[in-house]
């Protein structure tokens, strides 16, 4: 495995970024998170719906949360009908994202291989096969060999601890620039005129007779028609301002990646069983992610363990990065729902309105999310793809339960 000096392919940091205008005294929408779904609802309003007064409020900069900390997988193979349309329906926006934007995000198609290692995942993973073609969704179930020849750097040997027994695969999937992914939505909501105002934190919600009014922040008190809470690991936080509960855990989430390497890993592979998932970045980069640490925190690191098991997993399928270097590790936060599926939708208080609880799934649904949530507030009444994920089926038990359904959660 060679190291490499990475190109110069990719665009210049666009400076306009670190520009943040004066928040006005009052806007139709206030938007509370600057990070990928927040940037992407701020930009659908405008687009879909002509809502050009809004203000995207970022406590830090933008897209630098758990944005800035992702591992760019995206993917659509879920195996609840509810899962496999919002996720559909991003993939589908993903695939003219470029074009939408005339920014360069760098959507890289190399299919999502998810391994299985037993009978059990085996059976489990052929049904979320056979799920995925009865909802439109592009999927295949591959044997050891064929899962080498998508991918020949596995070790399909069957005589390791997790033995590769076949796999699933959607040729749709793959991975795209997360930055790029910031700076292409933030640089179209700004071209329609939305504020992006960083370095503003939200210290308290508003509210008179049950309806919010605006949100307080450092940066002073700001007036708003409708609030719009996108802030990923602490939306438990800004629900409790506005006087309720909700259903979560934050919990950190960690991933490395290596040294700048020749091309060597051509798709994104999965595995439950051993909880490892690796890409290649654009730049050359391994890209190793783990599940999430099981313990509750705020804290953007995560415990030395995790990461220690994750490196003997990906060893074990993939010996050749042995001869690799880690370059760094980081951690984020997640905010992790019941059934592992996210809030989407209205509040108990009035035009207060709720986007949490992606789990490890919120970068690949960035766009979808996006434009339903757009939906949602323009028309203050969900899209019927997240109508599912409303904050009221804890209550009904309409849960859309993907804890190990499919695959690996990320």
């Amino acid at each position: 495995m060679t190291p490499r000096t990475p190109g110069a392919e990719l665009p210049e940091h666009p400076d306009w970024l670190w520009r943040s205008p004066e928040p006005k005294r009052s806007y139709d929408v206030i938007i509370v998170g600057g990070g990928g779904h927040g940037l992407a609802t701020a930009h659908y309003l405008a687009k879909n719906h002509g809502i050009t007064n809004v203000a995207v409020l970022e406590r830090g900069w933008l897209a630098g949360g758990n944005m800035a900390r992702n591992t760019t997988i995206i993917r659509s193979n879920y195996l609840w009908d509810e899962s496999a349309g919002i996720y559909e329906h991003a993939l589908k926006l993903w695939e003219g994202l470029e074009e939408d934007l005339d920014y360069p995000v760098l959507f890289s198609q190399r299919g999502v291989l998810n391994l299985a290692h037993s009978f059990q995942d085996i059976r489990d993973s052929v049904r979320r096969v056979e799920a995925n073609r009865l909802n439109g969704v592009d999927a295949e179930w591959l044997d050891p060999q064929q899962v080498k020849e998508v991918c020949p750097i596995v070790n399909i040997s069957p005589d390791v601890r997790y033995p590769v027994m076949g796999g699933t695969y959607q040729p749709r999937g793959g991975i795209a620039k997360h930055d790029h992914v910031a700076w292409g939505l933030a640089r179209a909501a700004d071209a329609a005129g939305i504020d992006l105002i960083q370095n503003c934190e939200v210290t308290g919600i508003d509210i008179r007779d049950g309806r919010v009014t605006g949100v307080r922040t450092s940066l002073g008190p700001i007036a708003a028609g409708k609030v719009a809470l996108c802030a990923a690991g602490h939306s438990s936080v800004l629900a409790d301002m506005a006087g309720f509960e909700l259903p979560l855990q934050s919990h950190p989430l960690q991933a490395l990646v290596s040294e700048l390497l020749e091309p060597v890993h051509p798709t994104v592979v999965m595995s439950n069983a051993v909880h490892v998932y690796v890409s290649q970045a654009h730049k050359g980069e391994l890209v190793m992610g783990a599940g999430i640490d099981a313990y509750n925190s705020y804290t953007q690191r995560g415990a030395f363990h995790i990461i220690e098991a994750q490196m003997a997993a990906a060893l074990e399928l993939f010996p050749v990065f042995a001869r690799a270097h880690i370059l760094r590790t980081w951690g984020g936060i997640v905010d992790v729902s019941p059934d592992a599926s996210p809030i989407v939708g209205l509040t108990p208080v009035d035009s207060l309105y709720l986007n949490c609880g992606w789990g490890t799934g919120g970068f690949k649904a960035t766009p979808g999310v996006g434009s339903v949530f757009a939906h949602t507030i323009a028309h203050d009444e969900p899209h019927p793809l997240n109508a599912p994920f409303s904050l009221e089926r804890f209550t009904t038990g309409a849960l859309v339960d993907e804890h190990g359904a499919a695959a690996v959660a990320h």
